[in-house]
């Protein structure tokens, strides 16, 4: 099936979300000048899960870039990073921010690729205009309703404990942390939240943890799982799911195959056995060698 939307389309029948959306701080990764006129791939847009930002996908948006000589963006959901606070937090409004991002830059038919929340934010772009990606990868979430665990919220009650102590050095933050996460990696992927002031050298939170803690329960949701998909409305390019074995997600993709098979028809599922949650993080070789291949597929 061919798939793609002309751009001016495209900005014709987004126009109406305009309004509610906030601009995403990002980072673009360019192709080296000597592949760009060889280069037929549409770019990448990635997004990272809640609590994380750009920054964690550095290293392997670059990496993709070349393997797939391909642009690719990294985005700051509202909320994250370097982008604007906004009291709402919800997965119709941080794809209405997507869909915003992409008509301002002007980017035709992206791929788009998203970790955790970050996945149910471009779910959610994709069933919403199914003609818009050309593909799409999302890690270790399903497009299903599920309760989030304990540790999200453990995770925000640390963050205000931090945050009250007014501390100078990280490794005090981390010892606060270390009482509610017993990770390291988990930890040092929220101690990247931290920023020192330069005025009064404390450390401080850059994200609105009191917003993201009351937006929790919303985060579990998903806009789509329980409306049945004519055709037309489902997304049916390529669609490619990559599972942590070892994730507490991991269930949703084994208990529900015909509910994701039925909004992603064209749809695989990868599994990493030996990950949990952070897939990426954990298992970056792996994860790498199959976001690239499917990447580079020819459909």
């Amino acid at each position: 099936m061919t798939r793609g939307i002309p751009l001016n389309q495209f900005k014709r029948l987004y126009s109406s979300y305009a309004s509610k959306t906030v601009p995403l701080s990002f980072t673009k990764y360019d192709i080296p000048s000597k592949n760009k006129l060889i280069s037929r791939k549409q770019p990448l847009i990635i997004c990272h899960g809640l609590f994380g930002s750009k920054q964690n996908w550095r290293s392997l948006a670059k990496s993709i870039s070349l393997q797939c000589n391909c642009e690719v963006y990294t985005i700051d959901a509202r909320n994250h990073g370097e982008s604007p606070h906004n009291e709402h937090h919800t997965y119709d409004l941080m794809g209405s921010d997507l869909l915003q991002f992409i008509q301002d830059h002007n980017i035709e038919n992206p791929m788009l690729m998203g970790h955790s929340m970050g996945g149910k934010v471009m779910m959610n772009v994709s069933l919403r205009q199914p003609q818009l990606p050309s593909k799409l990868i999302v890690i270790d979430m399903a497009p299903i309703k599920l309760q989030l665990t304990r540790e999200y919220s453990d995770h925000i009650e640390a963050m205000r404990e931090i945050q009250a102590k007014q501390l100078t050095k990280q490794k005090e933050a981390d010892e606060i942390l270390q009482k509610f996460e017993p990770d390291l990696i988990v930890r040092q992927f929220l101690l990247t939240n931290l920023k020192k002031s330069r005025d009064t050298g404390v450390y401080q939170f850059r994200i609105p943890y009191d917003i993201l803690g009351r937006a929790l329960s919303q985060m579990g949701g998903f806009s789509f799982e329980t409306q049945p998909l004519p055709e037309s409305r489902q997304y049916q390019g390529p669609t490619l799911f990559i599972t942590g074995g070892k994730s507490p997600f991991r269930k949703q993709f084994v208990d529900h195959p015909e509910l994701i098979k039925a909004q992603f028809p064209n749809s695989v599922i990868e599994n990493i056995e030996d990950a949990g949650h952070w897939v990426q993080t954990e298992k970056p070789q792996e994860f790498l060698e199959l976001a690239t291949r499917f990447i580079n597929k020819e459909d």
